[in-house]
């Protein structure tokens, strides 16, 4: 047993009680997860980020008194080794971000499953960046040509003509079966690729691979 081991600690900001009470109850199951604190706008955020110093930290946009791009922008400023992730509705793109460039690592719809929810809390604590699976084409462009920009400090990889291809016909939304008829090879073979090129890209899903592709030159839009 490791005794040093300690699960990941996370706040949750949501100014819906309701809300932080359902992400209570989702996560009090969880090992690797402990939701530490709540806070109901982004002044309380900040204050039990200075008094708890969590991992990671859960927060809405839109908040009384203080909204989550704001928070975001000191949390980052002042305790730049907390993460943050978004949460927010379908329809708010442009904050979506602004979010991001304040400093979230990741962003989540509302709606978002819990395995979701619980595999973006890990990608961030890990440093990775997160994007919701159901990321729309439209936000993956306002994305890519954002100020945000999560691949500073990571080399650039390089990746084989086949990988590129892949990359390319992932970009324009084939599946890994339509994939694998275009260029005649498995659905196990552009499995394969798919993980590896996730890996050298530091990225978790579809939405990554095209926010990447189209920040490097690999795919034009």
């Amino acid at each position: 047993m490791n005794l040093s081991y300690r699960p990941i600690h996370v706040i949750v900001a949501d100014d819906h009680e309701i809300f932080r009470e359902g992400f209570y109850a989702m996560l009090k199951k969880q090992k690797e997860i402990e939701l530490i604190a709540d806070a109901e706008d982004g002044k309380e955020l900040i204050e039990l980020c200075e008094k708890l110093h969590p991992d990671v930290v859960v927060t809405d946009i839109k908040m009384p008194r203080m909204d989550g791009v704001h928070a975001t922008k000191i949390i980052h400023e002042k305790m730049p080794a907390i993460q943050v992730i978004a949460l927010s509705m379908f329809n708010e793109d442009n904050l979506i971000v602004d979010m991001l460039e304040a400093g979230a690592r990741g962003y989540l719809l509302k709606n978002t499953h819990k395995a979701e929810i619980i595999e973006a809390i890990k990608t961030v604590y890990n440093l990775d960046t997160y994007y919701c699976k159901s990321t729309t084409n439209k936000l993956i462009q306002l994305i890519a040509k954002s100020k945000f920009n999560p691949y500073k400090q990571v080399p650039k990889p390089e990746f084989s003509p086949r990988e590129i291809e892949i990359i390319k016909l992932i970009c324009e939304e084939f599946t890994n079966k339509e994939i694998a008829s275009r260029l005649f090879i498995s659905m196990r073979t552009v499995e394969g690729h798919r993980e590896k090129i996730q890996e050298k890209m530091k990225v978790r899903n579809t939405a990554g691979i095209v926010v990447y592709a189209i920040r490097h030159g690999i795919y034009k839009v």
